[in-house]
């Protein structure tokens, strides 16, 4: 299950799956925010625990189950003379729902009109958690089927979803704030969704796609962005992206 440790490369899809699974975090640490904050003030950072507990429980969930029928490579039907299994339903339909989620993901943050969370009633302790539990599900399925396209081993996954759930619990607010005044980053996040979706699509296709390819343009991308960064210190502040719901 450790073999990978003794590969270099194994190491850097570890740290670029990582980063990249907690700028996608942080929407969901929004929204969890958002329904923590119609709770009394004493239950509020037990309920961001526990939802942040729970976001992690359902990520692993989903990467095993969906790691299981990764497994399955008996051809399920034949479309146009070509096999297409289990495994190949996963990569395909993932791929394609990162395509989707991402473009909406843009224009949503670039062209959409900013909403209001509402002035909504104190909830209970319980029916917030309900709703944490309901929204980790969603927030989940980008990142699991982003780490099976970005890496071939599970234990590697799985790490990743930890790590990336343990820096979101001790540094959410930090990271947030970071994205937040370089809306590039998220913007970046996004595109790479895009390609590891169509990397997904081909590979859906039993065509290979060699991972180096994606963290060498990911790594590029970021290395650029970070020059951009200090180099736009001392000129105008950068774009404020929309958001779908904003707190009161």
């Amino acid at each position: 299950m450790f073999e990978w440790i003794a590969s270099p490369e194994a190491w850097v899809a570890l740290a670029t799956l990582a980063a990249l699974e907690i700028v996608l975090g942080i929407d969901n640490i929004i929204f969890i925010s958002i329904l923590v904050g119609r709770l009394p003030d004493h239950q509020r950072e037990p309920a961001r625990l526990i939802g942040l507990a729970l976001a992690m429980i359902t990520r692993l969930g989903l990467l095993f189950s969906i790691a299981w029928i990764m497994g399955l490579t008996e051809p399920w039907f034949t479309v146009l003379g070509e096999e297409i299994s289990g495994r190949d339903v996963i990569l395909i339909g993932g791929g394609l729902f990162l395509l989707a989620k991402a473009t909406h993901e843009i224009h949503n943050s670039l062209e959409g009109v900013d909403g209001s969370a509402g002035s909504a009633a104190a909830a209970s302790f319980g029916m917030v958690l309900v709703q944490i539990a309901i929204l980790d599900i969603v927030f989940s399925l980008d990142s699991v089927i982003t780490a099976v396209g970005l890496v071939d081993h599970v234990s590697i996954m799985a790490i990743a979803i930890i790590l990336a759930v343990a820096v979101m619990l001790f540094a959410a607010r930090p990271i947030g704030d970071f994205v937040d005044r370089h809306p590039t980053i998220k913007m970046l996040a996004l595109s790479f969704l895009i390609l590891v979706g169509v990397t997904l699509i081909i590979e859906g296709f039993d065509v290979h796609v060699p991972k180096g390819y994606i963290y060498f343009a990911m790594a590029f991308s970021v290395a650029v962005e970070m020059l951009n960064i200090r180099l736009r210190k001392k000129q105008a502040s950068a774009v404020k992206l929309h958001k779908a719901l904003r707190e009161d």
